[in-house]
């Protein structure tokens, strides 16, 4: 598996197909991010923004490969085995992208409530942020898996399917990504600073569920 990830990974990197989606990150982030913000609203920004870059980036590697190529990495190690190499590199890229963010909109916030009346632990505040990130990047790792082939075969389709979930899972409630940046939001509010390990947790299983579907289908469906 490790081989696999590696092959994967330096399919993404040699692409540069993942530019895009940094580009939109940076510019979500330097649209509703400003030094001296509250820190909690600052990285509830920051993880939500994420959920939808980690869609996309979740559907660059699962097409990165040309046909060819795919199906002779899925005769030598198995549909499931190759495609779930695919969703875990494009996992793993969107939460490094994440940690760095929430590391840096954690230094560069003020570390105060709503109101700028209560002080927060900068460290529980960025801890708390650690949490959020990961749990909007499963969730929209989760939407990519579902929108995109072996579930949706047509790009007409797939791609405003998993922009209309994308959104839908930042807004609605119920949905871990919305829990876990409400937690911070409301935290900002009343002045306490969460840890949103719930959502967490929700948005892991959810993300495991979603990538075992996607990866069985790949043996009953030829790209």
């Amino acid at each position: 598996m490790t081989a696999l990830l590696g092959y994967q990974a330096a399919l993404l990197a040699r692409s540069q197909r993942w530019l895009p989606p940094l580009i939109l990150y940076v510019a979500f982030l330097g649209i509703g991010v400003q030094g001296g913000q509250p820190i909690l609203d600052s990285l509830g920004y920051t993880a939500a923004a994420l959920l939808p870059v980690a869609a996309w980036l979740v559907r660059i590697c699962v097409t990165n490969e040309p046909p060819a190529a795919r199906s002779c990495v899925s005769a030598a190690v198995g549909p499931g085995r190759a495609h779930l190499a695919a969703l875990l590199v494009a996992l793993a890229t969107a939460v490094a992208l994440g940690v760095v963010a929430t590391v840096a909109v954690t230094l560069i916030s003020h570390s105060v409530s709503a109101d700028n009346e209560t002080h927060l632990s900068r460290l529980a505040a960025g801890a708390a942020g650690l949490l959020a990130t990961p749990a909007c990047a499963l969730l929209g790792t989760a939407v990519g898996a579902l929108t995109t082939w072996p579930v949706l075969r047509s790009t007409g389709r797939a791609v405003p399917t998993m922009l209309l979930a994308a959104l839908l899972s930042v807004v609605v409630t119920g949905s871990p990504a919305q829990a876990a940046v409400s937690d911070l939001v409301t935290g900002s509010r009343s002045g306490t600073v969460p840890m949103p390990v719930l959502p967490l947790a929700a948005a892991a299983l959810l993300t495991a569920a979603a990538i075992a579907a996607a990866c069985a289908l790949t043996s009953r469906r030829s790209p």
